[in-house]
């Protein structure tokens, strides 16, 4: 008689089987940056999502919130991770360099990353499962984040299309001294307000800078063909500009004599140079800042600040390459789930409930609604219940990182804004101009090793001339010097090359 031979595909059927119960039972999923989400049953992928930005007290509970719903819409959790203004970027760097596993990440310096290789992308995902997305956003950002050969490696957030560079001032000091802010638009007119700041208002520091300092040569018509850290830059409204060394022209000789006199005398923060950028610290009186928006900015600013804020744009209306890629999501090309990536972006930029829960936290946590529909962000409370003074909020998403912003809420509160906010950004655009090299990408693949000895040269004399914290007649030499020694000629007729042939092409 023969024995019964066993059936191996049933067992392994069998064994499936009681392992998926038992998962079921337990609970088995967690994605976080800690491991201690909860657990999120049904068959999901999970994500893990860098951005920029001081990790909150209360990320982990807003990240269980988000996987929650994310969960159900589209079956993709995250692992939401928030990396400190001072760190990002370094930690991204570390990231790809070493190729740690991730899926998507905030991509400052997008251009440098896409001629890496480190981006996904994304041509062919834009037809079908971001299609939405894709329709969504504003046609120019499309145009702005697509590189030379016609690829696009990065979801741009739709925004304000001309980020303009804006002056801003306590509102308090502006009517009490009767002062035109429309009237300072140049660094040198600025001078006198300086003057009688520190005389009559002790307590103000006159003007604020770090070591990123503020791209000052945009006042004279300059805009940077690639990162700043690579000192090239054309004049934006003249199609026929040079590329130059800024720092061999006369105006910026001029910008920096005069942050070198503002230095001496007190009107920058003695710090300017060593300190890290961050955003506007809660509650510090500062009369001068300057800052990157569009229409209404002041409301925000007002509201990290803590007190009213007016400001002033000091640029034009223009759209540049630079404006452009300025809050643009990228998935990593080493992602193992690149539809997925893909989903989760296009549900961020077209899912009001998503796209809120990333910017404000949890409805009746962080924020409530007023009878206009307004979000009124709530102060963290005590044991008792009540609000602690002066204490930063325990959740806030780092509005320009996260993508669409017409679907937000808009916001109520001390400092509310006008119901139709998104028709003025939507109009703003509309009067926006391109700039004459909008698109323009250069390839430095040719240059590498002196575009990082270059980046070297920047790191060590930009912060402190830029802030005015050295001597100009002694250090501008030393450091045109360098960049000469680190190849600055040889990038920039590279360059100068390139944008002859681009504009031949588009002309």
């Amino acid at each position: 008689m023969r024995r019964q031979q066993r059936n191996p595909s049933r067992l392994v059927a069998t064994f499936v089987l009681v392992l998926m119960l038992m998962l079921l039972v337990s609970g088995c999923f967690s994605s976080s940056g800690n491991g201690k989400n909860n657990a999120i049953p049904g068959n999901t992928v999970n994500l893990i999502y860098y951005t920029i930005g001081d990790p909150d007290a209360d990320l982990q509970m807003v990240n269980d919130k988000i996987n929650e719903v994310l969960a159900k819409k589209i079956g993709v959790t995250i692992t939401y991770i928030k990396v400190g203004w001072q760190e990002y970027e370094d930690r991204l760097n570390t990231l790809v360099s070493a190729g740690t596993p991730f899926d998507i990440a905030f991509a400052p310096e997008y251009t440098t990353y896409a001629q890496r290789g480190a981006w996904l992308k994304l041509n062919d995902y834009l037809s079908n499962v971001g299609k939405d997305m894709y329709d969504a956003i504003d046609p120019k950002f499309w145009q702005g984040v697509r590189m030379d050969d016609g690829s696009i490696y990065g979801v741009p957030t739709n925004k304000e299309l001309a980020v303009r560079d804006q002056w801003m001032y306590p509102d308090e000091l502006v009517k009490k001294y009767k002062i035109d802010i429309s009237k300072y638009t140049t660094l040198a007119s600025l001078e006198p307000l300086f003057q009688m700041i520190k005389e009559k208002e002790p307590d103000y520091q006159p003007m604020e800078l770090d070591k990123d300092s503020q791209n000052f040569f945009a006042l004279d018509g300059f805009e940077y063909v690639s990162e700043k850290t690579l000192p090239l830059m054309v004049r934006v409204l003249d199609p026929s500009s040079p590329v130059v060394n800024i720092f061999e022209t006369k105006e910026a000789r001029q910008v920096l004599d005069i942050l070198r006199r503002y230095y001496v005398k007190g009107y920058i923060n003695e710090d300017a140079g060593m300190r890290e950028s961050q955003g506007l610290k809660r509650g510090v009186k500062v009369f001068w800042k300057a800052a990157g928006g569009g229409p209404l900015s002041e409301n925000s600013w007002s509201k990290d600040r803590g007190y009213k804020l007016v400001a002033y744009p000091v640029t034009p209306a223009l759209i540049t390459t630079e404006s452009m890629r300025g809050g643009v999501m990228a998935v990593s090309v080493d992602t193992k789930h690149p539809i997925e990536s893909v989903k989760f972006l296009n549900l961020l930029n077209t899912d009001p409930e998503v796209r809120n829960l990333f910017n404000f936290g949890i409805e009746g946590v962080h924020y409530t609604l007023d009878r206009n529909g307004q979000v009124v962000p709530k102060a963290p409370e005590d044991s008792d219940g009540k609000p602690i003074p002066g204490a930063q909020p325990s959740y806030g998403g780092v509005q320009y990182t996260q993508g669409n912003w017409f679907i937000l809420k808009t916001m109520g509160g001390e400092y509310p804004d006008p119901p139709d906010k998104w028709n003025q950004f939507r109009a703003s655009n509309r009067e926006a101009v391109n700039s004459s090299t909008l698109g323009f990408t250069p390839d430095l693949s040719r240059v590498p090793i002196q575009v990082q000895n270059i980046q070297m040269v920047w790191e060590k004399y930009f912060p402190s001339l830029m802030t005015g914290s050295v001597n100009v007649d002694a250090v501008l030499p030393k450091f045109n010097q360098e960049l000469q020694q680190a190849g600055i000629n040889e990038v920039r007729m590279e360059v100068q090359k390139q944008l002859d042939a681009w504009r031949a092409a588009h002309s």
